[in-house]
């Protein structure tokens, strides 16, 4: 890619929707995602141009366990509120496999008809093995896709684990997608992603009616448990905040979906009306930038020769059982820091 490339992404990006608009989304992301030294860089001049054009979407995370029915709800979500006017973008995030670091990147084939659509755009990436089940350049992607004028953004993560909560960390709102037996097995929930949930939605529920009400039930007083144990976000006490929420729907039948949009309209105006919207996203820019910072430096000090050539050494002390894992990283980050101040030394 030559270095005038970017400015033309740019233009064409801004330039409104059409061919041209898509055909330079799906470029300058697949530049973003690049590790090339030289594409890094201009992809750093790329997202500051763009970022005076992005944030003026809505955020939605969609999790939920494999088999809840994520694509099916995101796919007639999209398409309703493309019927509304406005344009939507998916982000989503396929697992990679942690031996070949294959994947399968099969959402447009399971979103077919929201694919299709223009108004719509589709961009599935491997999660490359990254915590949290969003790729790491999940975030540089949204803001091309705001930048562009797509005023809704979902990010599907790959399913809910511990490691899921990271999608909360870069969306205005979380959802999590639960079946109607979910309330009967709530143990095998993760607390952690359970707190994290603005809104839980139990889909499927013309399966078993009887279910889905239990389920919604037990997760409702669930989530008042947590807001009473002083989870700062969701205290029931204060009414000037957004409480989570738990609903019903059927994506597969298009039952539901006014309802769910309410409840995330009424979120926005509220979280709106406190200063935590803005509020969040400013913690999210900040958390963005360490994560970057600690990527870098995880790089650098992987790559270090004095680190290279001490590393197998300490690899198999460490393994043996000779050195503490502790003392290890201890000497390997004494030899890095030793070795990057001789080197600035050298170049003074």
């Amino acid at each position: 890619m030559s270095s005038l490339a970017w400015p033309e992404l740019v233009q064409a990006i801004l330039s409104g929707p059409g061919p041209r608009q898509r055909r330079a989304m799906a470029k300058a992301i697949t530049l973003l995602e690049s590790t090339r030294a030289d594409h890094r860089a201009q992809g750093d001049a790329l997202l500051t141009e763009l970022l005076p054009h992005a944030g003026r979407s809505l955020r939605l995370g969609i999790s939920g366990v494999p088999g809840v029915g994520k694509s099916t709800f995101i796919e007639v979500l999209g398409l309703a509120l493309i019927g509304q006017g406005h344009r939507v973008a998916v982000l989503a995030v396929d697992p990679s496999s942690s031996v070949s670091g294959g994947s399968i990147l099969g959402d447009k084939t399971r979103m077919e008809h929201l694919s299709m659509d223009e108004r719509a755009y589709i961009r599935p990436s491997p999660s490359s093995g990254t915590l949290g089940g969003v790729a790491e350049k999940t975030r540089e992607a949204m803001l091309v896709c705001e930048a562009a004028g797509y005023d809704i953004v979902i990010v599907e993560t790959v399913g809910v684990g511990q490691s899921e909560t990271a999608v909360a960390g870069m969306t205005d709102m979380y959802v999590l997608l639960q079946l109607p037996n979910a309330g009967d097995d709530l143990q095998a929930i993760k607390k952690g992603v359970m707190e994290l949930a603005d809104l839980v939605v139990i889909n499927k529920a013309d399966l078993d009616a009887a279910a889905a009400t239990r389920a919604q039930a037990q997760i409702a007083s669930s989530l008042r448990l947590y807001g009473l144990h002083g989870h700062p976000d969701h205290a029931h006490h204060d009414q000037s905040i957004w409480h989570p929420q738990v609903m019903q729907l059927s994506a597969l039948k298009s039952e539901g979906l006014d309802r769910f949009w309410a409840q995330v309209t009424q979120f926005k105006k509220t979280q709106q009306a406190n200063g935590r919207f803005a509020a969040k996203r400013q913690q999210q820019s900040l958390a963005w930038m360490w994560e970057r910072i600690q990527a870098g430096l995880k790089h650098e000090f992987s790559e270090a020769g004095a680190v290279r050539a001490l590393l197998p050494d300490t690899t198999e002390r460490v393994l043996a059982g000779r050195l503490a894992p502790s003392t290890a990283a201890r000497e390997l980050l004494a030899k890095f820091f030793g070795d990057h101040h001789a080197r600035h030394s050298e170049n003074a």
